[in-house]
């Protein structure tokens, strides 16, 4: 058996002279010249009566004055060789015992300064002659066992629970919380964060919830009432949701099946009266603006123009962006058309069907989507393309089709926004994956994890908006944003606010979302080595 600290340990037949008062004979270690220590041998009532053992321990006196005092030995010294000692003396009789096995011990040692200060266990001197170890100071007592400590150790959540949380310098205040929801056609979604780097924020808390505040909407132009009262029921759990944090500014809005409805505004003043919410009602222009700023992002610096779109439950927003030299800090600034359809997965999919999709039927409903692009006014595609086969051009979706598109291409168990958000998909992937959308009939595509029953009847209206759009903008290649108007409002209201300038992260703050100190004194020495070129 292995010692970490002695080594191998001696055999108990090498201790036996020791044991028995004789003279001891040094092994020397293997290699450093180092002498085993041994064991005594004999009985523990042998021990007790005087056979030359005084130590705590239970360790011949020999053995004590032969081998040097070391730290590393004294360490390694168990808390139950103490123990023994007690017990040892306890059997022996008490206190006379004791006396008469330190009288003989001292009759084979030498009188000196080692002898006379000899320390035993935790560096503490050993016994007063005549004393029992009952009779030793209160703080040379054995420390108790973990199994027997009487005092639990009292609970400290506060510095476990916040390992990861922002440091915040006394006088500093934490950053602020804001808060987005966006009340569409099909979806009601909650976004809460706070400002971290520039242009970033972390998300605090998030809510989604599939309501088809729309569904019928269409046919009877108003919003049913098992639709509102869905739409309130997932409402009441956002505004809990908002009263549970303090929350420095929010932006409530609802976008196109409240803004065409004709109960519309009589149906926010019934969520104001049940829920608290103040929600406001949105022009498509403001919902393109949104759209854009919440994928700003996820265009390249060297995209020179982008063509983003937003495949909603009732309306389609289409944005068309062109970046020159200056670009801003805001990628809504960059719009130079947009437009707004009247048609979204929902609206398109009750004309013509959801759950049976033919090829005959899906290519109709791409025919009506294209008829509505006809009229709208953008550059051409040859305009927009610059540098190497178009590389300077490329589309941006952000939609539950898009997303749903690049879950199946990636062939995903189960959902996961870290893996789409930010997604390449080239031009024949995209076409791959519509073909293997409509082969699958309603059962298959509600059974796909990334589609489930909610969505079966809408992902292909879905394509059908996406395939027309492609055929007015070919491109190469496409990127998936999981990401869209929340995203939107909250990057828009923490810039008007200035959070960002504020919100710079200090010195002492470089573990959350700041760079190391080794970029940043590079970066640092970058600007310093051009302004000398200059």
């Amino acid at each position: 058996m292995k010692d970490p600290d002695y080594g191998e340990k001696p055999s108990e037949s090498g201790a036996s002279a020791a044991g028995r008062g004789g003279a001891q004979k040094h092994v020397p270690r293997r290699g450093k010249g180092k002498r085993r220590r041994r064991k005594p041998s004999g009985s523990p009532s042998a021990i007790a009566s005087g056979s030359g053992v005084t130590g705590e321990a239970g360790r011949p006196a020999a053995l004590d004055e032969a081998e040097p005092a070391r730290k590393r030995k004294r360490r390694r010294r168990s808390k139950a060789a103490k123990s023994q000692g007690q017990a040892v003396l306890a059997a022996s009789g008490g206190p006379s015992a004791h006396s008469d096995a330190a009288t003989a011990d001292r009759k084979g040692q030498k009188c000196g300064k080692k002898a006379r200060h000899r320390r035993g266990l935790q560096g503490r001197p050993l016994a007063s002659r005549g004393k029992p170890l009952a009779a030793e100071r209160a703080g040379d007592q054995p420390r108790p066992r973990p199994a027997e400590a009487a005092v639990p150790q009292a609970p400290q959540p506060a510095r476990s629970e916040n390992l990861r949380a922002p440091y915040v310098a006394p006088g500093d205040l934490a950053a602020p919380l804001y808060a987005a929801l966006d009340l569409g056609t099909n979806n009601c979604r909650l976004l809460v964060a706070q400002p971290t780097r520039p242009g970033q924020f972390r998300v605090v808390d998030a809510f989604s919830r599939i309501v088809r505040l729309g569904e019928g909407l269409g046919a009877s132009g108003r919003l049913s009432d098992d639709a509102m009262e869905r739409s309130i029921e997932a409402l009441r759990i956002c505004a809990a949701k908002l009263n549970l944090r303090s929350i420095r500014r929010r932006r409530l809005i609802a976008t196109e099946a409240a803004r065409s409805a004709a109960n519309g505004e009589s149906f926010l003043n019934r969520v104001a009266e049940e829920t608290g919410l103040d929600l406001e009602i949105i022009n498509r222009e403001t919902e393109a603006r949104l759209a854009v700023s919440g994928c700003s992002s996820l265009v390249d610096r060297e995209t020179k123009s982008v063509v983003l779109f937003d495949i909603g439950g009732g309306s389609s927003e289409i944005a068309v962006i062109r970046i020159g030299e200056n670009r801003s800090s805001r990628l809504a600034n960059h719009i130079t058309h947009w437009t707004s359809l009247p048609v979204g997965v929902v609206t398109l999919s009750e004309r013509h069907g959801g759950e049976h999709v033919t090829p005959q039927s899906f290519e109709t409903m791409v025919r009506e989507v294209e008829g509505m692009l006809a009229h709208f006014e953008s550059p051409s595609v040859d305009m927009l393309a610059s540098g190497n086969s178009g590389s300077g051009f490329h589309l941006i979706g952000t939609s539950g089709t898009v997303t749903t598109l690049a879950g199946v291409h990636l062939d995903l168990p189960r959902y996961d926004r870290r893996r789409v958000d930010g997604l390449w998909l080239s031009d024949a992937e995209v076409s791959a994956m519509q073909a293997r959308l409509l082969s699958w009939d309603f059962a298959a595509r509600a059974a796909n994890p990334c589609i489930g029953p909610d969505r079966a009847d809408l992902v292909l209206a879905g394509c059908a908006i996406l395939e027309a759009i492609r055929r007015r903008w070919p491109s190469t290649r496409m990127r998936v944003a999981d990401r869209g108007l929340r995203e939107g409002l909250l990057t828009d209201m923490m810039a008007d606010d200035g959070a960002w300038r504020r919100s710079r992260p200090r010195r002492h703050q470089r573990g959350f979302n700041a760079p190391p100190a080794s970029e940043e004194r590079n970066r640092v020495h970058d600007k310093a080595h051009e302004g000398a070129k200059a």
